[in-house]
């Protein structure tokens, strides 16, 4: 055909000698399985030569669905968001799905605003990793039957899909791995309460330094997950209680705040204080000192969340389930921890 031929689905399933319904399955990656193998590569074949393109308003006509979802993260320079949204954004395009990103700056109102914008766009579903753990926007959303999954962090109240880090285990690497070293005065610098994550990962440190013979533990709260917070928060901890020699940060974000405050108040790493953060950042291993971590599989977060949306999306009979799906965190330890001084 010459280039100002428009190809429609009917040339394609003509030239391939199929129902044009057969076609639409076979081009379409979310319903090729419906279709034989030998018969989908037929398809795809004539479209290629063809020179077919999928109609995307023609085809959310035809399906009733936009083939987007709206991704929002709280904060866009935080490098633990990036691989999950390419997670996310990889799943998503076997589909043909799109996401439409934005940040919220964790800021709840802005959140909402965003919210309303998404839906007013008609996106098929959410995928958040929201600002608060009390939001009462997100519960009536869900409620509506807009489908939706959480990541990394929870809402008070909402019962849908999600996927989390286990934190309990997270901190418990992180606590036992300076425990190891021979530290026994740890302290949490633990993110803001408003936020679910931070919650959970102080009282998993209350717990670990609880079963943890010998520890004096203690928790100071950043403002923040950001470095600045965590700066001001852990130069008020050494100021307070000087005698700290290990440090568990809530997040990667607030651990590099604490190798800032250390340098401040003329203190090593590891000499002096050893520090751990949480979710194996990029760049890390080349802070001064490299900074020990636990990792989180977050480029795979960013799949499994996508994979549990579309599901909620292609579900016909009704929903499926809410599924939680809790992720596996791994330590890594660098030049922020060492043995305990003395």
């Amino acid at each position: 055909m010459s280039e100002q031929t428009i190809v429609t689905l009917r040339d394609v399933a003509r030239a391939a000698k199929v129902h044009p319904g057969t076609a639409s399955r076979a081009i379409n990656p979310a319903t090729r399985s419906q279709v034989k193998v030998a018969t989908a590569e037929r398809v795809l074949a004539a479209a290629a030569e063809l020179g077919y393109r999928v109609n995307p308003i023609a085809r959310s006509l035809r399906t009733n669905r936009s083939l987007t979802v709206g991704v929002l993260i709280p904060d866009l320079t935080n490098p633990f968001y990036p691989p999950i949204v390419r997670g996310v954004e990889d799943e998503l395009s076997v589909a043909s799905y799109v996401a439409l990103v934005a940040n919220t700056d964790n800021d709840a109102a802005k959140e909402t605003r965003v919210l309303e914008t998404l839906r007013e766009r008609q996106v098929d579903g959410l995928i958040v990793m929201t600002a608060k753990r009390k939001h009462p926007s997100l519960v009536e959303l869900a409620a509506t039957g807009m489908p939706m999954v959480l990541v990394s962090r929870d809402v008070d109240g909402l019962k849908v899909s999600g996927v989390m880090l286990d934190d309990e285990e997270a901190i418990e690497m992180a606590v036992d791995a300076l425990y190891g070293l021979g530290h026994r005065r740890i302290a949490h610098v633990a993110g803001p309460r408003t936020v679910s994550t931070a919650v959970s990962r102080r009282q998993a440190f209350l717990r670990a330094t609880k079963r943890a013979s010998g520890v004096s533990a203690t928790v100071l709260e950043s403002a923040q997950f950001s470095i600045e917070a965590g700066r001001i928060a852990c130069g008020r901890l050494l100021e307070e209680h000087p005698d700290i020699t290990g440090i568990v940060a809530a997040n990667d974000m607030i651990a590099l705040g604490c190798l800032s405050a250390l340098a401040e108040s003329g203190r090593s790493c590891p000499g002096d204080v050893s520090v751990i953060g949480v979710n194996d950042s990029q760049f890390l291993d080349h802070t001064a000192p490299p900074l020990s971590t636990v990792s989180v599989p977050k480029y795979e977060m960013g799949r499994s969340a996508a994979q549990l949306l579309l599901s909620q999306i292609q579900a016909s009979g009704g929903r499926p389930a809410a599924e939680v799906r809790q992720m596996k965190p791994d330590l890594k330890l660098r030049g922020s921890t060492g043995p305990a001084p003395g």
